[in-house]
């Protein structure tokens, strides 16, 4: 039985579902989910992320963590770690770049938080030669310092999405229609979640949010101000959810995200207030991602990889520095906001 159908039977017998309980069933159902069956990300995918436009993007992370390490005095032993990471190119590229820093790889746990079992397996191929640690979720991670990243990981944490309707929300949910999927309104309820949000909405307006960002920035946060470290957080957003950001993308191109459950990626903003609200240490100011990689020099490494290029090869290592840091492309879309613990520094590249 497909998705769908699976989808429309659960509908059919206990009532429209929220669009959290949707996005979970299409990206991780264990039979058909989206990141359970399929291998997303590159040209050959629905998506590309920065890491797999250019080494560059890992190395100036990789040598962000490490210099954050070696200002918070070197500790040993700490976990390094990504939150959903992919293929592990992103690691992979960390890791190359930070081989130089003494100590570094030695003190390191490196640890990957991957809920999806085809893909675990996929990064422990690339990594090959490294002591990989595998958890399902933040808080398996250990008690120890904790220097992180996490590369478009909270857009694809399932969201729950109102509309205002005077001092109560309407929650958009998933119902049917003959045999379609269709998205409508619950009825009019208090939102304890949202409180906070009436101040600042009108009626009609439309708010987001993710339950799990909540938990996930306990555990992280929590490690970074009880033990050290540093968390780099790296997503499409901005600071305060307004609007419909729900979307499904396909062949690198947007979809009906209910036309074919389990087969295309489904994200929505960052809600980046929500992040530094939620974090039980000190957060950075919100910083788009190409003045962040400025910062850490990435002009700079570009004209030295550019030196032995010619050709089609040079076009698209300059393509490639464009793309990633460029206002009209993911310089401005895409943000950073640091974790830290009080008492030091913020990370490199990072304001507080």
């Amino acid at each position: 039985m497909s998705l769908h159908a699976l989808i429309r039977a659960r509908v059919a017998q206990n009532g429209p579902i929220s669009l959290a309980d949707y996005m979970a069933e299409c990206l991780l159902h264990p039979e058909h989910g989206y990141y359970t069956t399929r291998v997303p990300f590159g040209a050959a995918g629905d998506f590309i992320t920065a890491p797999e436009i250019s080494q560059m993007f890992g190395e100036l992370v990789g040598l962000c963590l490490a210099q954050a390490w070696m200002d918070q005095g070197a500790p040993k032993p700490f976990t390094l770690a990504e939150l959903g990471p992919g293929r592990g190119t992103l690691m992979a590229d960390v890791l190359r770049a930070t081989r130089g820093v003494p100590a570094f790889h030695e003190a390191a746990t490196v640890t990957l938080v991957e809920a999806a079992s085809q893909l675990a397996q996929q990064q422990r191929e690339l990594l090959a030669g490294f002591d990989i640690t595998h958890v399902a979720s933040a808080d398996e991670m250990a008690e120890q310092p904790l220097f992180l990243i996490a590369n478009e990981f909270f857009d694809a944490l399932p969201i729950r999405q109102f509309i205002r309707a005077g001092q109560q929300w309407r929650e958009t949910q998933i119902g049917l229609s003959g045999e379609d999927l269709v998205l409508g309104q619950g009825p009019a309820l208090p939102q304890p979640a949202l409180k906070g949000r009436l101040q600042e909405t009108r009626d009609g307006d439309m708010v987001e949010y993710a339950p799990a960002v909540g938990p996930i920035m306990d555990a992280i946060g929590g490690r970074i101000a009880r033990h050290g470290g540093i968390g780099l957080i790296i997503d499409y957003g901005d600071w305060r959810s307004l609007g419909d950001t729900f979307q499904a993308l396909k062949d690198h191109q947007p979809v009906d995200p209910l036309a074919d459950p389990g087969a295309a990626d489904l994200t929505a903003h960052v809600d980046f207030e929500a992040l530094a609200t939620a974090a039980p240490c000190e957060i950075t100011r919100l910083t788009p991602q190409g003045v962040f990689l400025e910062r850490l020099g990435i002009t700079q490494r570009a004209q030295s990889l550019a030196t032995g290029l010619r050709g089609s090869a040079l076009e698209a290592h300059i393509a490639a520095h464009r793309r990633l840091t460029h206002p009209d492309e993911m310089g401005n879309l895409f943000k950073v906001m640091g974790l830290f613990p009080a008492g030091c520094s913020p990370p490199p590249g990072l304001d507080q």
